[in-house]
């Protein structure tokens, strides 16, 4: 079935269709998303950068004062538990923002993205405490600003961040032959030199081997974070030195790495496997499970012309034909169906706004939950409260904890899966059809499911499912038979 290109557009590049959004119908207006979206601020950290990363250094500093009170026999609780909810609370309120972002940006393409390279280069809000804090920070300030311009850049932007040299342990990792390793006797760490080369460069399969790794880890030694400032910093005590040799180039000096850490990364960057490996994975993410073969060529060859400009790479995948052919070709994540059904409902800003409030009130089902009780004054309102915040936090956060893929928490560095072989499952089904039913019944109102199905799917939707949905007994079957049909899961 031939769509029409804006819808295609919203579908298979963006978080799908909403009224009144106009959307692109061919690949200069896509890559203009890109260039808007490059400049403007995120939803989160809710602070913004500069506020955040004092927030941070602050409930660092604060865990730190109480770590030392605890070792000398004097631990304090109520700091301890203080800073556990402040944290927890922030990034809660930090997901729902992101999910606000994805539902309410008019920049679809830009926004996934933003979600490609985020996932491409994993960090994980549950490695500890700070990274609560701190892996939103990783988004808003290395990924989003930098996914248009050159892929040596975001490299680097990416890898050299607080998030990542936490999330992958590098800051223990010291020189075997460094000051502090003569000294101290503490160990190589590889965790950070093996996700470089095979998740965010060359690729599984490419060629480099274990002697690689060890000398990848070797070159990034003395890179550490300063828990005052959260920036990242080289430690010469902690670095290794002497000559490095890595792919047949040599790095290194007697008096430590100093930069070549950043030397590498461009070179990595600028690698033909490297090129190969990210362009069949944009493949992968947009067009399909198996990338077809035709349309990677194209893109390694703009990569190379470009030397990694990655808005001339996006651009060499969306001019091609099959970009815009065989719609439905991959299974809509849980974030990307979630979002995208908001997206349908077409929620004004202020009641989205409004059901994001009553999530950000709320706490675990089994806690306090928030402000919004606190403050009610009678017993019908605590309740009332109660169902809201319950209710908000069903069709968030909790929804997509329960379908697998929870925002910032992927179960490895290697991100989520990509695949309709993980997302098309009888429990997956099963959730989004739970989900689909209760925000049918949250939302219906006086949408009529022929009016919510063309506002959904436009002419994506197929006879079958048009005549689904005309006999539909009620509106909330009716709506629920939209977000669960086959169209609307795929992209």
């Amino acid at each position: 079935m031939a769509l029409a290109d804006p819808t295609f557009a919203a579908i298979r590049f963006g978080y799908g269709l909403r009224p009144g959004d106009a959307m692109p119908a061919d690949a200069d207006g896509l890559l203009d998303q890109v260039k808007q979206g490059v400049s403007k601020k995120p939803r989160f950290p809710r602070e913004g950068i500069v506020g955040r990363r004092e927030t941070a250094t602050r409930v660092i500093s604060l865990r730190a004062a109480e770590a030392k009170a605890a070792r000398d026999g004097k631990p304090n609780e109520t700091i301890r538990r203080q800073t556990q909810r402040e944290a927890q609370a922030i990034y809660r309120q930090d997901a729902v923002a992101r999910l606000a972002q994805a539902v309410n940006s008019p920049l679809g393409f830009f926004e996934r993205l933003a979600s490609f390279w985020t996932d491409h280069f994993s960090t994980s809000a549950l490695k500890s405490l700070p990274m609560r804090m701190v892996v939103p920070l990783h988004e808003a300030e290395a990924i989003r600003p930098h996914l248009g311009g050159s892929f040596s850049r975001l490299l680097a932007a990416a890898v050299l961040h607080p998030a990542m040299l936490i999330y992958l342990d590098q800051v223990q990792s010291v020189g075997p032959d460094s000051v502090a390793g003569q000294r101290a006797g503490r160990g190589l760490n590889e965790n950070l030199a093996r996700e470089l080369l095979e998740l965010h460069t060359l690729g599984a399969g490419s060629g480099y081997g274990q002697d690689d790794v060890r000398a990848a880890a070797l070159i990034l030694t003395g890179l550490s974070v300063d828990n005052r400032s959260l920036d990242v910093v080289h430690r010469p005590r902690f670095a290794e030195g002497g000559a490095i040799s890595l792919l047949g180039r040599t790095y290194g000096d007697d008096e430590g790495a100093g930069q070549d850490h950043v030397l590498m990364l461009e070179d990595l960057a600028a690698h033909p496997k490297t090129a190969e490996h990210i362009c069949r994975k944009l493949l992968s993410h947009f067009i399909s499970d198996t990338p077809p073969p035709d349309m990677l060529a194209p893109m390694v060859a703009a990569w190379t012309a470009s030397g990694g400009n990655l808005t001339e790479v996006y651009r060499a995948m969306l001019q091609q034909p099959r970009a815009w052919s065989d719609p439905g070709q991959k299974i809509k994540r849980p974030f990307e169906f979630i979002a995208s059904g908001f997206r349908a409902l077409d929620l004004p800003e202020g009641n989205f706004a409004t059901l994001l409030r009553d999530m950000e009130n709320s706490e675990a089902a089994d806690g306090p939950m928030g402000k919004a009780i606190d403050m009610a004054s009678s017993a019908t309102a605590r309740e009332e409260a109660k169902q809201r915040a319950a209710t908000a936090n069903a069709l968030t956060l909790a929804a997509l904890q329960r379908m697998g893929q929870p925002i910032w928490q992927p179960p490895s560095p290697a991100g989520f899966a990509d695949d309709a072989s993980a997302w098309l499952t009888a429990s997956q089904l099963s959730e989004r059809i739970a989900w689909s039913q209760k925000v049918a019944r949250t939302f219906a109102g006086k949408l009529e499911p022929s009016q919510f199905l063309e506002a959904a799917l436009g002419d994506a939707a197929t006879p079958q499912t048009r005549n689904i949905i005309s006999q539909a007994p009620n509106k909330v079957h009716g709506i629920t038979m939209v977000l669960a049909s086959p169209e609307f899961n795929r992209r």
